[in-house]
């Protein structure tokens, strides 16, 4: 064989087994969370002697093939399966199929199986055309109904039984209608595509949905995946349990113990949304009052729970996303009091700013009642002031972001919450670890900013520090090289708390020559506080105010600040020591604070005003910056952010005050709109300790 021969050969068989592997790629279409069917529930879908149950499943993701997975996990003895085969119904809710899609399951070849107690199997793959959103009806004959079944109880979509073997019986004419879903866990199909599973309690499960409706808070949600071109491609599996619980058995395992199967062994998944914990807080009430200990206790547990299961979700690939619980005040079942209200904030709190989650979403802000926040919206309240209404499931939908699952900046959806960049202390920023230079780390910025798509970041001048390093003019020419803007901040870096209002805006005054020069065609009148400080004096606070504003300035506000000035000195030291473990630690930490920021400002924001205002973040031109940024900008990322420009950020109402100086001052800040809302202002997260590799 010649080479060009051998080469398409190889050419051949690299392409045969792309394709081997794209069509061989499982992923759940539909699927529930299986507990022990029993009592009342089981008498819904009575199997008296030999029966055959359809039973009716929704897609979210379409393919050629697919293949279906039986589940005895609660069953004491081996489930019969004397034959089973799957078709499309001719209606939502009917029970009779189109016959021309008829097609047997097999198992191993074989058309009948049985399957251990506590096991789970899959029929062999079928070919059977479907699309996403498409209805599956599913039928199976049992010889000998279980006398422990397993299921889902809460389908909330139709089943149909007949008596004996009627399979292959398309019409199933005089069949008995009976509820839930009954040895079934998952539709898996062939295709390219991805799995979110949505885990929780009967707020995911879907309470109060009428039957065959299909409007969870799921199925809205996934509806809005199918219009977005940019997240076609992905489905969604369904794993709530109508009163489960995070820490106890109760309706069904807890979520603990059945996490990994209903998230980790899902096929294709890589994203879970969990909300969780409502049945967890009300059970601890319900029937007498607890102690501040036990109060105490079940937040400590919940949250240690949540911290498990990231790690557990992490170390599968699955990206976990906390979503808030939602209020539950006036509910006569669980009737919760102000300590059992006072758990759930500090729960939320945790969800938003720990820093644990992927990311998060904020359900409880968009269901609750801005009026009185411990309690839903009556437009999304379904009367028994716990579950939402249809209107409030469809609302919580639209508080996904679409972006958390695009994994591209520039893929990111229109509800994508901005953020801007800004770099203060140019061209110097404190210490520098040995070989870098300040122009070395400006030039990495750059890169890591362009690399990231990020727009205009904005440099802040102190002018009398230029002479400070050798390097400070070629700083300057290269950030402007790269098309980047750079506005004021004072000659000296002076802080407004120890001068009067004439020095300090003569000080401001004395940086506009070099602005001027680096920045001909204007742009530059933007102000950042030193410090971000601008006094406690209001008189001098307003005299500032009146100064810039007559310079033609805006004030260039801080929505989002980390400290990462904080970690550029410590890793100058560490670097300089060779200490790679002390180093390796401050990644960690700056990663963990800039999360935890970052969730701390979308919780005031969506707080204060039910939304995202579009953020401005502090940062310095500093080594850690440098050696960080682009972990930090994928971060950002990650979290669904879409960078902009400070010009449009703060084109935003929020910032009136700071584009508009002729108001009253100070600038704007969430913290402050937050507490002027109600609403909790979320810790930060600790800066690095000062004794850091000092020793």
């Amino acid at each position: 064989m010649g080479r060009f021969a051998r080469v398409l050969a190889t050419t051949a068989m690299l392409a045969a087994t792309v394709a081997s592997a794209q069509q061989g790629r499982w992923t759940g279409s539909w699927g529930s969370a299986q507990i022990r069917v029993e009592d009342q529930e089981a008498e819904k879908a009575p199997l008296a002697g030999p029966s055959t149950i359809r039973q009716t499943v929704r897609l979210s993701v379409g393919g050629p093939r697919l293949r279906v997975r039986l589940s005895n996990l609660f069953g004491d003895a081996p489930l019969v399966i004397g034959g089973a085969q799957v078709a499309l119904p001719i209606a939502n809710g009917a029970a009779a199929v189109r016959a021309d899609t008829a097609r047997p399951l097999t198992f191993s070849g074989a058309t009948s199986v049985r399957i251990p107690p506590g096991a789970e199997l899959y029929s062999d793959p079928v070919a059977l055309p479907i699309t996403a959103g498409a209805d599956l009806a599913v039928t199976l004959h049992l010889p000998e109904p279980p006398a422990r079944r397993t299921g889902h109880p809460g389908s909330r979509a139709s089943a149909f039984l007949l008596p004996g073997d009627r399979v292959a019986d398309a019409a199933f004419a005089g069949a008995q209608p009976a509820a839930g879903w009954h040895q079934i866990a998952d539709v898996e199909v062939e295709a390219p595509a991805r799995t979110i599973v949505a885990i929780g309690d009967s707020i995911t499960d879907g309470y109060g949905v009428t039957p065959d409706s299909n409007r969870r808070w799921t199925d809205f949600f996934l509806s809005r995946l199918r219009a977005d071109p940019r997240t076609r491609n992905l489905g969604v599996v369904n794993a709530g349990i109508g009163g489960n619980r995070v820490l106890l058995d109760g309706i069904g395992p807890n979520l603990m113990a059945r996490f990994d199967r209903d998230v980790i062994a899902r096929s294709g998944a890589t994203h879970a949304i969990l909300l969780e914990g409502i049945n967890d807080l009300g059970v601890l009430t319900r029937d007498a009052p607890a102690t501040p200990q036990a109060h105490r206790r079940i937040v400590a547990e919940v949250t240690g729970a949540y911290r498990q299961l990231a790690e557990r979700a992490r170390a599968h690939g699955i990206k976990l996303i906390g979503g808030t619980l939602t209020p539950f005040v006036g509910n006569d079942y669980y009737h919760p009091g102000p300590e059992t209200e006072a758990d759930r904030q500090a729960i939320n709190r945790f969800i938003r700013t720990s820093g644990v989650f992927d990311a998060v979403v904020d359900f409880d802000a968009a269901l609750r009642d801005p009026a009185n926040p411990s309690r839903l919206l009556p437009a999304y309240d379904s009367g028994d002031h716990l579950h939402p209404s249809e209107a409030g499931y469809e609302a919580m939908a639209k508080a996904v972001p679409l972006a958390l699952f695009t994994g591209r900046q520039e893929a990111a959806s229109a509800d994508a919450p901005l953020l801007a960049i800004t770099v203060d202390d140019m061209p110097v920023h404190g210490a520098l670890p040995p070989g870098e230079t300040h122009l070395s780390v400006t030039r990495r910025l750059i890169a890591a900013f362009r690399e990231a798509g990020v727009a205009a970041p904005m440099g802040f001048l102190n002018a009398g520090r230029i002479g400070d390093a050798g390097d400070g003019e070629a700083v300057l020419r290269a950030w402007r090289a790269a098309g980047f803007p750079i506005a004021n901040h004072a000659w000296s870096h002076p802080n407004l708390e120890g001068m009067d209002a004439p020095a300090f805006l003569a000080d401001v005054r004395r940086n506009e020559p070099v602005l001027k020069r680096l920045m001909p065609r204007g742009g530059w009148r933007w102000f950042r506080y030193p410090f971000l400080s601008e006094g406690s004096d209001p008189a001098k606070r307003d005299a500032v105010r009146a100064g810039l504003q007559a310079g033609g300035y805006r004030v260039a506000a801080v929505t989002m600040d980390f400290g990462d000035y904080a970690w550029n000195t410590a890793y100058a030291r560490c670097a300089a020591r060779g200490d790679t473990a002390a180093i390796a630690a401050l990644e960690r930490s700056f990663m963990d604070a800039a999360r935890v920021d970052a969730l701390r400002a979308r919780a005031m924001s969506r707080g204060a005003f039910g939304r995202d205002i579009p953020y401005v973040l502090l940062l310095h031109l500093g080594g850690m910056d440098a050696r960080m940024m682009p972990r930090l900008l994928a971060m950002y990322r990650e979290l669904g952010f879409r960078f902009t420009s400070l010009e449009k950020a703060q084109a935003d109402p929020f910032y009136r005050a700071a584009e508009d100086l002729s108001l009253p001052g100070p600038s704007p800040r969430l913290d402050a709109a937050a507490t002027a809302a109600g609403v909790p202002v979320p810790p930060r997260a600790p800066l690095p300790d000062e004794r850091v590799c000092a020793g």
